[in-house]
Formats: C-alpha cells, sequence, structure tokens
C-alpha cells in the first residue's frame, strides 16, 4: 500500500512564455511518518524520437515527511533550448512531475505542452530560426497523465514488481495527438 498519496497538481502561471520558469503547487498527503526524502523532478520531454533531449528541469527533496497533508510550489527554470532539436521546440511535447522514494519512482504524472507562436504571422510563416520570446508554452492542466509504480516503502530486502499502464506511460504519451 502506498504510504504517499498526491491528492493534487495545480500548474501556475499558465499559459505562459516558453522562457518563464515552470511552476507546481503540488499537494500530497502522508498515510505516515517518512524517515526519508521524497524526491521530486520536473523532466521536460525535449523529442519523441530520443530521451537523449530529455532534460532533468529541477530536483528537490522534501523530508523527512511527518504524518498528514503537505503542500508546496515546485517551479523550475525552462529547458535549455539549445538542448532541443529545433524541429521540436514548437508544437506537441510533455512535461512530467515524478516522485521516489529511497530511489524507487511511485508516481509520475504527465502532461502535454502545445508550444507555439501567438502572432498569426508567426504561425502561417514560421521563421527558419525559432524566436523564443514569441513562443507560448500551454500546458493542458486539465487532462494529466498519472501513472503509479508499487514500490517497496519499508526498509527490506523484498522486491516489489513495478506496476504500469502502457496507455499511460510517457513514451505512449507521444502516440497520441493533441488537437486544438
Amino acid at each position: 500500500m502506498a504510504k504517499v498519496h498526491v491528492c493534487n497538481v495545480l500548474v501556475l502561471d499558465n499559459p505562459s512564455p516558453f522562457l518563464n520558469p515552470f511552476q507546481f503547487e503540488i499537494t500530497f498527503e502522508c498515510i505516515e511518518d517518512l524517515a526519508e526524502d521524497l524526491e521530486w523532478k520536473i523532466i521536460y520531454v525535449g523529442s519523441a524520437e530520443s530521451e537523449e533531449y530529455d532534460q532533468i528541469l529541477d530536483t528537490v527533496y522534501v523530508g523527512p515527511v511527518p504524518e498528514g497533508r503537505h503542500m508546496f510550489v515546485f517551479q523550475a527554470d525552462p529547458p535549455d533550448p539549445s538542448r532541443i532539436p529545433e524541429a521540436d521546440l514548437v508544437g506537441v511535447t510533455v512535461v512530467l512531475l515524478t516522485c521516489s522514494y529511497r530511489a524507487s519512482e511511485f508516481i509520475r504524472v504527465g502532461y502535454y505542452i502545445n508550444n507555439s507562436y501567438q502572432d498569426p504571422e508567426l504561425q502561417e510563416n514560421p521563421p527558419k530560426k525559432p524566436i523564443f520570446e514569441k513562443i507560448q508554452r500551454s500546458i493542458m492542466a486539465s487532462n494529466p497523465r498519472v501513472t503509479k509504480f508499487k514500490i517497496n516503502w519499508d526498509n527490506n530486502n523484498e522486491t516489489t514488481a513495478t506496476s504500469m499502464s502502457a496507455e499511460n506511460s510517457a513514451s505512449s504519451a507521444f502516440a497520441t495527438t493533441v488537437s486544438h
């Protein structure tokens, strides 16, 4: 049984310019005291073609965590555009919010992102070299993809199987297209 339940994630400052920080207000509940920290990460998927373009935007450790309900705002700098293929800068991608305990990921919340020009002229005739200051990031906050994993919460050698729905995996998130 999971000892941590994510109750709510609010996407703040959405939509926003591409170069603005990501901000998530996370509310979670612990059903008992945790002796060790929770490790939260924000990961930006730079390209559907390869994981090599994924960027860990930030990692924060929270804990030790007492039993009860907790809330914090997790803010991370935007991705480094120079590490994203130019063809993938505008269009649909994904941001992942993950949480691990004792190096085992137990939840992943994924959101589709649409990066687009707001100027109709730039939409019709996108520049060869992206103009980051004119790209808007819109996170599809109302439709997160939540994947939960079974982990060993106790400090013993018992192994626990990891379960993951293929429908909610990060790689298959790109198989679905988002229309506006």
